[in-house]
């Protein structure tokens, strides 16, 4: 996302694909993009520039692209199966031989659509061979046990960190996964925030996504200061660990089968974030 949306201005295409192919090359497999990030522009770097992952140790077959297409761009939600089937759009934007590894993710946003219409129109992209899965993204759980019966669902994205629980904490992480269906937390490190990297005298980009966000507001920030201070004082800091890498690590210390999403616009911040698993 913030490479084209929601931090400032978009980051120089070619810086872009310098980033996104050095992530490629250290390991990293699975990418996040969305309509609502250009719009029809956040994709490029991954899908029309061969040189972002098609060299490597890694084959470019097994990139996993997580592409939500719930959006028009006014940025007014929009989950009507009409749409979803308009973003054959985006979607012709990746290459024949890259298009099985994209990930749909779509939302029911619009009350009076009906998520099994949501799940169909997926469906059909599938049968047709767009997209390889379905997810869905911030769903209850009733609302994915009822796109499940239409399309099988692979993926759950909703906001998850060590400041944002209430996912891991209710029914919809733990039942989902009875499914079979992963768990792709956003906003990992509370969008900066658990980076320590923010405080109170912070100022935002009026374009900057989290200043949207309730708990970034200057007074929750003074609030919530003494939290990241404690995250600090984690036994993990002795060991010279950062706090974006003791976030991310308390993450996936919570569930096999979660797949946190960081994002970054810099080659030192990617590789501080691919350091938080070594012991």
């Amino acid at each position: 996302m913030g490479l084209s949306h929601g931090y400032g201005p978009a980051v120089d295409k070619q810086e872009a694909i310098a980033l996104i192919r050095t992530a490629f090359e250290r390991g990293v497999t699975f990418f996040d993009t969305a309509e609502v990030y250009g719009p029809f522009t956040n994709e490029e770097p991954g899908w029309r520039s061969p040189r972002a992952v098609s060299q490597g140790r890694r084959h470019r077959d097994e990139v996993r692209i997580q592409h939500r297409s719930s959006r028009q761009p006014s940025a007014s939600l929009d989950s009507r199966p009409e749409h979803i089937q308009r973003r054959r759009r985006s979607l012709a934007q990746a290459p024949a031989d890259r298009r099985r590894s994209i990930c749909c993710i779509s939302t029911a946003s619009i009350p009076n659509v009906p998520i099994e219409d949501v799940a169909g129109a997926v469906k059909e992209l599938i049968q047709a061979g767009k997209v390889k899965h379905f997810g869905m993204s911030e769903a209850g759980v009733a609302t994915i046990r009822r796109a499940h019966a239409v399309q099988p669902v692979t993926a759950l994205q909703s906001e998850y960190s060590l400041w944002w629980r209430e996912p891991g904490e209710g029914d919809c992480c733990r039942r989902s996964r009875s499914s079979g269906i992963g768990f792709v937390p956003f906003s990992p490190l509370g969008r900066g925030f658990l980076t320590g990297a923010i405080d109170e005298s912070t100022t935002f980009d009026s374009r900057r996504f989290p200043q949207q966000s309730s708990a970034l507001l200057a007074e929750a920030r003074k609030a919530n200061q003494a939290f990241v201070d404690q995250l600090g004082r984690h036994r993990g800091h002795a060991r010279k660990r950062r706090k974006a890498q003791i976030a991310l690590a308390w993450l996936l210390a919570q569930k096999p089968w979660i797949v946190p999403i960081p994002g970054t616009t810099k080659l030192h911040r990617l590789e501080e974030n691919l350091a938080r698993s070594e012991r």
